[in-house]
């Protein structure tokens, strides 16, 4: 793509600019441009796309092939209006459109769908290729600032710079992950003009824990085969013990329970029924201790001994009392890790503020795309899903809005 040394400009015309170059962004660029309009690309950080590709880096998961209408269920709330979005651009649209970019796919026994090359670099080379062949421009380290009048300011390593465009697509992200882009500190310009927006909020984020000493040799640790269960949020994923508490899939779905004050809880052994743990529970241990009779009938890992230990002790000499505690040990949590350590973040651009097209209600020729909107989706392919959904919305919007304007 086009990112050659700027001339000596101050004022530039683009048929539409997107600020911001993650995925959102450029699914927008590529709409507007394979409609053959001049799209500028404009991104504060030094290169495009790079918490996209920082999630490739343990595997570029895109979507989750499972049934739509279960698929829809986490988003939450949000469902209800991006439902037409994902219905247009969904998990099979996703999957066929990173396969014209050459990624070979396969799907993991969660339903999770990968580029069997597990990154993202290729794919990103690919679809950056093809929208230089289209003509888009890009110009990184450049900071938007607002608006003069009708003309969108920059701030560069330059000087100020200023473009007039007849649509804008805003696309800058959520507000974790600094060092990535995403800072939010766009929320202060939209709110300035009067765009409501819901305050960010850490979302697939870490559980803070203080631990006792007893949880040292345990420390980065798998928690493999247990549910955690907050509010009506139940997850079956692995979670990893860490200094600073519990991280990972297992518990990144619990987010939107845990902020709302809902109590954290372990199922230790969620495949055996309370019943038949109590009555292995209630087997004669001769002169075993309880934590050898544990061991021995329960046959739980050192790390799930572990938790009951650090959660529940004294333990209970009574098998029912402690089977319960095995089926559901509370957890006494300290909040969750910081908002910069989460891999997303719900709050942003309201929905009452936007219009089908998501363009802003207070400004005309102006449109929002990805984790800016306010909402929220645990890991899993879903993140990336709603992102190009919205960012193709979004870009269609702005075609229909170009083609009204004449």
């Amino acid at each position: 793509m086009q990112d050659k040394t700027t001339p000596a400009y101050d004022t530039e015309s683009f048929d539409a600019v997107v600020v911001g170059g993650g995925p959102a962004g450029l699914m927008a660029a590529e709409v507007l441009s394979a409609a053959g309009h001049s799209v500028l690309v404009a991104e504060q950080k030094p290169s495009l796309a790079r918490k996209f590709l920082m999630a490739g880096k343990s595997g570029l998961n895109l979507t989750k092939s499972e049934e739509p209408e279960r698929f829809l269920t986490s988003y939450g709330e949000a469902a209800r209006w991006l439902k037409p979005m994902i219905a247009e651009f969904g998990q099979q649209e996703v999957m066929a459109w990173a396969e014209g970019l050459g990624a070979d796919l396969f799907t993991g026994s969660t339903g999770r769908v990968f580029p069997r090359v597990m990154k993202a670099s290729p794919l990103l080379r690919a679809w950056l290729g093809r929208l230089d062949a289209a003509g888009v421009v890009v110009r990184t380290r450049w900071r938007w600032t607002g608006w003069e009048g009708d003309a969108l300011v920059f701030e560069t390593p330059e000087q100020v710079r200023r473009v007039v465009s007849r649509v804008t697509l805003l696309a800058l992200g959520g507000a974790s992950w600094r060092r990535l882009g995403s800072d939010g500190l766009w929320a202060g310009t939209l709110s300035e003009v009067g765009v409501a927006l819901a305050d960010f909020a850490p979302s697939n984020a870490g559980i803070a824990l203080d631990w006792s000493p007893h949880m040292a040799p345990h420390l980065g640790q798998p928690l493999k085969g247990v549910a955690f269960h907050a509010g009506t949020i139940v997850s079956r994923g692995e979670a990893v013990i860490s200094a600073r508490g519990l991280e990972g899939g297992g518990v990144y779905p619990l987010t939107p329970a845990l902020r709302a004050g809902a109590a954290l809880r372990i199922d230790l052994m969620p495949d055996v029924p309370l019943a038949d743990v109590t009555a292995r529970l209630s087997r004669p241990r001769g002169k075993a201790s309880l934590s050898n009779h544990l061991r021995k009938v329960l046959k739980l890992p050192a790390a799930q001994l572990a938790l009951l230990n650090e959660f529940a002790r004294p333990l209970p000499q009574d098998p029912g009392a402690l089977a319960a505690l095995v089926k559901a040990l509370p957890v006494p949590i300290n909040g969750l890790r910081p908002m910069d350590e989460a891999i997303s973040t719900a709050g942003g651009v309201l929905r009452s503020g936007l219009d089908d097209t998501l363009m802003l209600k207070q400004r005309a020729g102006v449109f929002c795309a990805g984790e800016m909107l306010d909402w929220e989706a645990p890991t899993g392919g879903y993140l990336l899903t709603a992102c190009l959904a919205t960012g193709r919305r979004a870009g269609q919007g702005a075609l229909r809005y170009l083609s009204d304007q004449g």
